[in-house]
């Protein structure tokens, strides 16, 4: 599944890493829990992955480079609603208990099993086509601001907005093939603050004080997301002298931008001299994180993404699927930020919050 080379564990993980990491935020059971029946958390999570089977089984019948895409798209949507009955009936089934690790790459796994690669690319090319138009105008509202704490809100505000272009949540690939999305109406109408986590005052704060030598940042999706969202904050950092290494996945799952596809797109966003609307990306640097879901588990990445991380001191992880879903708590060795929006009611019952409420969680290492 994963790329040839060896995964390896994240080298900023808060060692020793066993006792520190589990890469799943809503634990879906106990070690007091009867292994043989799933418990009501597990049964409800199952039922949020089966409510998504529709919208792929539909994207995946107009695969165009799948010869006999309907017939197995149709096969996919049988074969995932079965593991997900057996799962249901027994969750020690299929290489579990279930996690949403597991779920993911099961549903990844039937699809390339029957030869799908990459079944959101039409929509990824059209959403990334779209976006890169509004590039220079969303980078010319931020540069107007001229207090660096309210710019700040504002570049986070667009990571929020970007950040609703996920066609892994039921509701919203519901809503995006209704009328699409657009994304300053959408960073108008964030939830209000405080958001269900809300650090955005300490960082700004930090943010005024303190600038960082190397950030890693893991990107989520395609379209507005990394080209309205993560690339304007990641020219801020580089403008205030931060090297910044952006981490996507190797291989295409969902609507998540991928390494190859992140490489084109800032070579259509860069001048002719290599800048990003006149600030140098000299230190910008595009790794394959190694990973091919739309959730990460950071005991597994590439070769490649750990040698540069190694001596970063800012870990920003994006999106519901990495920042929250599966890292909202994990520890680093440096400063890190976990953001995104909640797109699933049971992640909102879980923190607490709103659907469509907003995770900024901030957190400071004392060097």
């Amino acid at each position: 599944m994963e790329s040839a080379s060896e995964l390896v564990p994240f080298p900023l993980l808060l060692t020793p890493i066993e006792s520190h990491y589990r890469a799943c935020t809503i634990p879906y059971r106990f070690s007091s829990d009867n292994p043989r029946k799933p418990t009501p958390i597990e049964l409800s999570w199952i039922d949020v992955f089966y409510n998504v089977i529709p919208s792929f089984k539909e994207r995946a019948a107009s695969d165009p480079t799948v010869p006999d895409a309907e017939a197995k798209a149709e096969k996919f949507a049988q074969r995932y609603a079965q593991i997900l009955d057996d799962l249901k009936k027994d969750p020690e089934s299929h290489g579990g208990p279930p996690d949403c690790i597991l779920l993911c790459r099961l549903r990844e796994q039937i699809l390339r099993e029957l030869g799908f690669r990459d079944i959101f690319k039409r929509v990824k090319d059209e959403e990334n086509a779209k976006a890169i138009t509004l590039f220079a105008e969303v980078i010319r509202l931020n540069d107007a601001i001229e207090d660096d704490g309210k710019r700040l809100e504002n570049l986070v505000r667009g990571i929020f907005a970007g950040n609703i272009f996920d066609l892994g949540s039921a509701q919203l690939a519901e809503v995006f093939s209704k009328d699409g999305m657009s994304f300053l109406a959408s960073c108008q109408n964030l939830v209000p603050r405080p958001w269900v986590i809300d650090d955005l005052d300490t960082f700004k704060l930090k943010w005024s004080k303190k600038s960082w030598k190397k950030a890693v940042i893991f990107v989520d999706n395609s379209g507005a997301d990394i080209i309205l969202g993560i690339l304007p904050f990641a020219r801020e950092l580089l403008r205030r002298g931060t090297q910044v290494v952006l981490a996507a996945n190797d291989l295409p799952s969902i609507n998540d931008v991928t390494y190859n596809e992140l490489i084109e797109i800032l070579s259509k966003l860069k001048d002719d001299h290599g800048q990003l609307m006149g600030v140098d990306t000299s230190k910008l640097l595009v790794a394959n994180s190694g990973n091919d879901l739309p959730v990460i588990d950071l005991i597994r990445v590439s070769q490649e993404l750990s040698y540069l991380a190694a001596d970063a001191d800012l870990v920003v992880l994006e999106g519901m699927g990495r920042g929250i879903e599966t890292n909202l708590y994990a520890q680093f060795k440096c400063d890190s930020l976990k953001i995104g929006m909640v797109k699933h009611m049971e992640v909102a019952e879980f923190l607490g919050g709103r659907l469509y409420d907003c995770v900024f969680k901030y957190n400071e290492v004392s060097s």
